[in-house]
């Protein structure tokens, strides 16, 4: 997946939606910017599937040496699938965040929440600001 085709949440998820089974299905994971910023990733929490996630609410964590983050959840919705592979090859959030480093896929329940989130341009402008 292109950075430039995703949308962003203010916590730093991505979110890429495409049609599914059952409806729209949004694939979550964490930026570029923000496996950057935590270094040294140790641990990595998957959320369960069929777990109901709202979005803003907490569904997992990243643990790096510096410290413990929450994954926030961008969109609402049903866990349907999860990267079993990514805590064990944690690496992958670094070499490819918006490939192989997705963390879960969710069957959307308010398309209305993707307006919510950033495109690129405007999460770049974010992520500049913050390193200020």
């Amino acid at each position: 997946m292109k950075p430039e085709e995703l949308l962003y949440a203010k916590t730093h998820e991505w979110v890429h939606v495409a049609p599914g089974e059952g409806g729209q299905v949004a694939t979550i994971g964490i930026s570029a910017f923000a496996v950057e910023a935590l270094t040294d990733l140790v641990f990595l929490e998957l959320p369960s599937i069929g777990k109901e996630l709202k979005a803003g609410e907490s569904f997992g964590e990243v643990e790096s040496v510096k410290a413990v983050s929450d994954l926030y959840a961008p969109v609402s919705g049903e866990v349907v699938d999860v990267n079993e592979d990514l805590p064990n090859n944690l690496q992958w959030l670094s070499d490819d965040p918006y490939g192989k480093g997705w963390i879960a896929k969710v069957r959307l329940t308010s398309e209305a929440e993707l307006k919510q989130l950033s495109n690129h341009a405007a999460y770049q402008k974010q992520c500049a600001e913050e390193q200020h």
